[in-house]
């Protein structure tokens, strides 16, 4: 089998906010990356092997003191450098050209002239002028001794330089955004420079991410908390393609989950895949806990707390019928572990997270996340191509806490009935409305209000509760806008909910985009 991990590149992120992105442009090129802070050493660098190496965007200024920098040594590896932004500012620096400081940030579109096909250019046509985005305060003013300019714009004559006999390209714009139209066609060029063959694909990471893990635990035994979401499953299913019957998933139905979703994932794991499965029933004792409590953040404590108390409780009869296991398995993926080494370090904390993150340390398990090198998209089609069902890889993301946060206020049976029966509805009649409007949402769900209102049903007057209808668009969840939807949907969803949930008399359709609001209202 082939290592996939033999062509990879290495991307040294100097804390640009579009880093990510290219390591994603790069993937969806069949491609396998890696993102590393640029505090780096030349030797580190070096022992990792790349075909080709990219300097991402800063907000730093390349002549400011303090400014990240570079081992001038990286470019005498032999292998092709890309420069974007920063990066090409600091390749000036650091080989002999001039910087010029700005008195004004260039930020938005612009139109880069191609003036010689070669590098990130080869297969265009000199003369030929392509939409790009820039974001930059300061520019180059004078290319390096052997770089000759290949790209410019009006306000940047040295926007694209390259030295090919060092296999040395350096770009002012981002071609990793959207706003640049051809930007793949571009990263595609420069990986061709770097001799990749474009095979990183889900199917053959399929068998070698199995082949790992059974390196990795031996004839040893592995738990794994199921919650249903994509990467759990995804998780559970290479798992038990890796080892069989030494996996034992642990589902926790705490009684906060959408309607049918523990049937559903009862019969996808046990009934379908034949994953070992222990289904523990908390319902009553999550609830329990929950009375009386309407602060979000101490919802959100109090379901994380209990988890891990009712996951540790299954570890151990586990271990008294079976023995010890020595592995946790955990979907962490890439977006996570990239977070811990980002060089711009962890963003403000907004609100906590469910997971079970303290597992490891507090149960001595050692972990397994065959999915920490995958983004979110990669997760889905790894789950594809393992023939896990569309309606469990097509899943939205399902915050932690489940529907505890879209009650608002106390969380009783009652009132999860009511969220689950509109939730049903809008899930629906967004499906029946077209598979592409359903595709282009990240995430659509209902919102139980604490406010009642008046209303009127028949010849009788009502007073009962309101419901939110949410609907965003979004690339990551990082950010999202509001979704535009056909104001017919909105009208069914509306007439469908007042008139066959009980307790529901008003339908709000909420309008927020992230930021400033967040998706999930708690």
């Amino acid at each position: 089998m082939a290592d996939l991990h033999a062509e990879k590149l290495l991307i040294l992120d100097f804390g640009s906010q579009y880093t990510q992105l290219i390591a994603r442009r790069i993937r969806e090129l069949h491609v396998y990356c890696e993102i590393h802070p640029c505090t780096w050493s030349y030797e580190q660098i070096r022992a990792f092997g790349a075909r080709g190496i990219v300097l991402s965007g800063s907000p730093s200024s390349v002549e400011a003191p303090g400014a990240p920098l570079l081992d001038p040594r990286v470019f005498e590896l032999g292998v092709p450098v890309l420069g974007i932004c920063y990066g090409l500012q600091l390749m000036a620096k650091l080989l002999g050209g001039a910087i010029d400081r700005s008195a004004h940030r260039e930020y938005g579109l612009a139109r880069i002239e191609v003036l010689e096909p070669v590098g990130l250019f080869r297969g265009l046509q000199k003369g030929e002028h392509l939409d790009v985005w820039m974001s930059h305060g300061d520019k180059v003013s004078a290319a390096p001794k052997g770089f000759r300019v290949i790209g410019k714009t009006a306000n940047s004559p040295f926007c694209a330089v390259a030295d090919p006999a060092r296999k040395l390209y350096a770009i002012q714009f981002h071609p990793e955004v959207v706003h640049t139209p051809r930007g793949s066609e571009l990263y595609r060029s420069f990986l061709e420079e770097c001799g990749v063959s474009f095979s990183f694909k889900m199917g053959t990471y399929a068998e070698q991410a199995a082949a790992l893990v059974q390196k990795q635990v031996g004839s040893e035994r592995v738990i794994c908390a199921l919650s249903g979401g994509v990467d759990s499953a995804v998780v559970a299913v290479l798992l038990h393609k890796a080892i069989g019957e030494k996996l034992q998933c642990i589902f926790v139905d705490n009684g906060l989950l959408r309607e049918g979703e523990a049937a559903q994932v009862q019969q996808t794991f046990a009934g379908s895949f034949h994953v070992p499965l222990r289904t523990v029933d908390a319902r009553e004792r999550f609830l329990g806990k929950l009375a009386g409590i309407t602060d979000p953040e101490k919802k959100r404590k109090i379901i994380g707390n209990e988890f891990i108390a009712v996951f540790e409780e299954e570890v151990d009869k586990d271990r008294q019928e079976h023995g010890d296991a020595r592995f946790l398995a955990q979907g962490t993926l890439y977006p996570d572990v990239i977070e811990s080494v980002s060089f711009k370090g962890p963003s403000a904390v907004i609100k906590s997270h469910h997971n079970v993150g303290g597992l490891p340390e507090r149960m001595r398990m050692k972990l397994v996340e065959p999915l920490r090198e995958l983004f979110k998209d990669e997760v889905r089609a790894l789950g594809r191509e393992l023939g896990l069902p569309e309606a469990i890889v097509g899943r939205q993301p399902f915050p932690g806490p489940g529907l505890a946060i879209r009650v608002l206020g106390e969380v009783t049976e009652e009132r999860l009935a009511l969220v689950r029966k509109a939730d049903r509805i809008v899930q629906e009649e967004v499906a029946n409305e077209s598979p592409e409007l359903r595709a282009r949402l990240w995430q659509m769900f209902a919102v139980l209000l604490p406010v009642r209102s008046v209303g009127v049903m028949g010849d009788e007057r009502t007073y009962e509760s309101a419901c939110v209808l949410r609907a965003v668009e979004s690339l990551d969840g990082m950010t999202a806008d509001w979704a535009r939807l056909p104001y017919e949907l909105i009208g069914r969803i509306s007439s469908r909910i007042t008139n066959e949930v009980r307790g529901i008399n008003r339908v709000v359709l909420d309008v927020s985009s992230k930021p400033p609001a967040t998706i999930e209202w708690e």
